[in-house]
């Protein structure tokens, strides 16, 4: 059964607000996440300037949007685990570090993926 609510293209509206605010959020609150969106605003032009052929380009430019996604997430547990509280917990701790974890590897991937196209 579905959820009551909006439907068509009034949801449709309603989720990209509701999308901008998380990005307007994570902008304001998130340090990292603005240190990687200069870097994208920078790798993103490059992709499709140093991309051979339309399958890098689009390599180039999918691990730059990784990264950013990938920090969405992260800061989206961050928040959810201090909605909670900010004690000491194990599991609020390993919540955040597996996020943090994810983060570094979207930019690993990032950097193997940029070193095999432009290096090989």
């Amino acid at each position: 059964m579905a959820k009551p609510g909006e439907v068509g293209l009034k949801r449709i509206i309603s989720a990209s607000g509701y999308s901008l605010r998380g990005l307007v959020a994570c902008w304001r609150n998130e340090s990292a996440f603005r240190q990687e969106v200069v870097l994208a605003a920078v790798l993103v032009p490059l992709a499709f300037l140093l991309g051979d052929g339309g399958v890098e380009k689009a390599a180039l430019f999918a691990t730059c949007m990784l990264v950013l996604v990938v920090e969405l997430l992260n800061s989206g547990i961050e928040a959810v685990v201090d909605r909670i509280g900010h004690e000491h917990h194990e599991l609020s701790g390993m919540a955040k570090d597996i996020g943090s974890a994810a983060v570094m590897l979207s930019i690993g991937t990032l950097v193997i993926c940029w070193s095999l196209i432009l290096l090989l």
